[in-house]
């Protein structure tokens, strides 16, 4: 959200005003939706709040919409002053829509690389999607997650996170006295983590797994996943 100041007549958001020609008003945040609104000059809106290179404001009609980066850098605060702000900032970090990482760590005790891609309903819960290698000593395999993250703290720089879901695990046996095939699991797991913000669009990521895995013999399986690495968002 984009406070104002004090002094601004106590708004609740920051109030900014068109110096050129109209502020186009888009549908949603991209630029394959549609213009629905055009504010004139000299007009104010006020600015909710930020989506990646998106801004979603409101007009002096109540009207709601969202304004691109690019038009947003001609317009002005109250003083005259240009209206500025980073890119890939502590706001992004706060409240963007995808994030894509990389991790290291180990897997049931085995060697352990992966990747994940998120996709963010609002500041605090995203759908995310994860695959990954293992390469133990007794055997080697591949994992795929989908679950839900929750972000209990999304302004912080130290983010603590809620995880679960669900996936599938391959595995492939190194056994040489006794022929074992290969097999491919249900799992359920749960978990939690912290995201800490570096600079821009980068943030390290620390996360613990409890894998549960439903195998087909007589007894269920567990398999603890430790992992840190970077990220960004976008």
């Amino acid at each position: 959200m984009f406070s104002a100041p004090a002094a601004s007549n106590a708004r609740e958001y920051l109030q900014l005003f068109v110096v050129q020609p109209y502020l186009e008003l888009h549908t949603g945040p991209g630029r394959g939706y549609p213009v629905f609104h055009v504010v004139p000059r000299d007009a104010s809106v006020d600015v909710l709040f930020r989506r990646t290179d998106w801004f979603k404001v409101r007009t002096e009609h109540g009207v709601e919409g969202w304004a691109s980066q690019r038009d947003m850098l001609q317009m002005v605060l109250a003083d005259g002053s240009p209206f500025r702000f980073g890119v890939g900032d502590r706001a992004g970090f706060n409240s963007h829509r995808y994030e894509m990482g990389l991790f290291a760590g180990a897997y049931g005790g085995a060697n352990y690389v992966s990747g994940y891609a998120s996709l963010s309903f609002n500041s605090q819960l995203a759908l995310e999607a994860a695959l990954g290698q293992f390469l133990g000593r007794f055997s080697n395999g591949v994992t795929g997650d989908v679950g839900l993250t929750h972000v209990i703290v999304p302004e912080a720089r130290w983010s603590p996170f809620l995880t679960l879901g669900v996936g599938e695990v391959h595995i492939e046996p190194k056994a040489t006295l006794v022929q074992a095939a290969n097999r491919t699991e249900a799992t359920a797991y749960v978990g939690g983590g912290v995201r800490y913000y570096l600079t821009r669009r980068i943030f390290v990521r620390g996360e613990y797994k409890a894998h549960y895995v439903f195998t087909k013999r007589n007894q269920n399986q567990e398999a603890d996943e430790w992992k840190l690495g970077f990220a960004f968002f976008y």
